[in-house]
């Protein structure tokens, strides 16, 4: 049985990754090349690496000896490089946390 804690951590690093990734995209990027104020993406853009690094490393010991189908998987993955993706994949970790929670309870 997998620890609903280190997938708390997931949905918190996911909704970090998401956030940094749309402020990136929508806000940075745009002043940077519509306002010549690249500022944004100096800053934005490491602490994005930053939060996507953390958020692979948190994912890898997520599912490393637990049997997740590829599907959940391949999601956890991929959605971490799509823009709001950080965003589902948090309220698709929640829903995991919950399932895991209500078969303890039993």
């Amino acid at each position: 049985m997998q620890s609903p804690s280190i997938l708390r951590h997931l949905e918190i690093a996911s909704v970090i990754e998401g956030t940094t990734l749309v402020l990136l995209l929508g806000i940075a990027v745009p002043l940077k090349h519509l306002g010549g104020w690249p500022i944004g993406v100096q800053i934005l853009g490491p602490l994005h690496g930053l939060a996507l690094l953390i958020y692979l490393w948190i994912a890898i010991q997520a599912v490393s000896g637990a049997e997740w189908p590829r599907g959940e998987l391949l999601r956890v993955f991929l959605l971490a490089v799509l823009p709001l993706g950080g965003f589902f994949n948090a309220t698709f970790i929640a829903r995991k946390i919950d399932t895991i929670e209500k078969g303890q309870a039993q």
